[in-house]
Formats: C-alpha cells, structure tokens, sequence
C-alpha cells in the first residue's frame, strides 16, 4: 500500500514538473511573438530551470535577452542552444550579434572586447559554414561579419593602445571590405551595403597613410 501511494506521488509530482514547464515555456512563448521580452525573459528563465534541455525555450531567450540588451545573458542563453544543437546557424549569429552589442560596453576591459570582437567573427563564419549554400541567411551572415571586421579592425588601430596592431588592423578592414563586397555583388541594389564598403575603404585608406 505504501509503495502504491508513493509511486502515485512520484506520477503526480512528475505530471505536475511536465504541466509547469509547459505554462511557463507557453506563457514565455505568447509572450516572445507579442514581442514582450521583458515577460518573455520571466517566464521562459522558469521554463529553462525546470526543463533545461528544451532548446526552443533557451533559443527564445537568449533572443529576448538580445533585445532586452542584456547581452551577457544573451550570449550565455545561446551557448547552451548550441550544446545541444551544435548545427543551430541562428544561434551562432545571434550569439555573434549579441558579443559584437557587449564588446560596446564602456566599462569592459580591452582584453574581454577583443575576446568579444573576435568571437563575434568566429560565430559569424561557423554561421555560414553550416549552411554555405543558404544565400538569403548568408547575405546577412556576411554584411554583419564585414562589419565586425571592420569594428575589430578599428579597436586594434587605436593609437597608444597596448593591443595597437597596424598590421592586423589593415587585414582586418580589407576583410571587412571583402564580405560586404560579396553581398553587393550578390544584391547589386542594396544602397546600405555600398555606404558601409565605402566606410571600410574610407578606414583603410586612412590607415595605411598614417606614419605609426
């Protein structure tokens, strides 16, 4: 009698775990397409504690934490997407969104933006190796990792910083102005694009007259 009234508990708590979960994942889910992050973030925080295997949840997270401009939590909410999906393309974009926003942040060190610069980089280009073939996503992989080129090219082009690179800063902004020349010329319209090569052109230039 006393094992059937346990094993009923252990139903009943189990069924009880499933149903939280899913209000939570639900309610975060409602709130994710109503595009109210900061209720999102609430309930799918719960959701995640309760299942943290459900990458959908921590996919949505870490996206309302992106727009909620908690880049930190962010990054972290897709690092654990990609443990679990490692061919996720969108969570290493998002999470190369979110390094490249946190790097921005005044009171960093230079040693973590560089960290972030670069690892914004890196998830961009995991991004398009994933899928190299997917030409509408690839087009926005390649425009956001010409511009982080061309971020990590000005941040080691900074005069009397200790992570000064002349010669990294250059390669760096001649990458920057490759990718966005690949999306021109896949989308000869895209005005935007034109505007941000002539920006690198404009930074290399400038760079490589400079004496120091």
């Amino acid at each position: 009698m006393r094992l059937s009234v346990i094993s009923s508990l252990l139903v009943l708590s189990s069924l009880q775990a499933v149903y939280g979960q899913n209000a939570y994942f639900k309610m975060g889910q409602q709130a994710f397409f109503d595009g109210d992050f900061k209720a999102a973030v609430s309930h799918l925080e719960r959701s995640c504690v309760i299942d943290s295997t459900n990458s959908s949840a921590l996919w949505m997270l870490g996206y309302s934490y992106y727009h909620s401009e908690n880049y930190k939590k962010s990054i972290a909410a897709y690092t654990r997407v990609i443990a679990l999906k490692p061919a996720d393309a969108s969570a290493y974009y998002y999470r190369a969104r979110a390094k490249s926003y946190f790097a921005k942040d005044s009171q960093m060190s230079d040693a973590d933006k560089e960290k972030n610069l670069l690892g914004a980089i890196v998830d961009f280009t995991k991004a398009i190796s994933i899928d190299p073939t997917d030409n509408q996503n690839n087009a926005k992989y390649y425009q956001n990792r010409g511009i982080a080129y061309r971020e990590y090219g000005d941040f080691k082009l900074q005069a009397g910083s200790r992570f000064y690179d002349k010669v990294r800063g250059t390669n760096s902004l001649r990458a920057s102005i490759a990718d966005l020349e690949k999306v021109l010329n896949d989308n000869p319209g895209r005005q935007d694009i034109a505007n941000q090569i002539e920006i690198s052109k404009q930074r290399l230039t400038e760079t490589i007259a400079a004496r120091h």
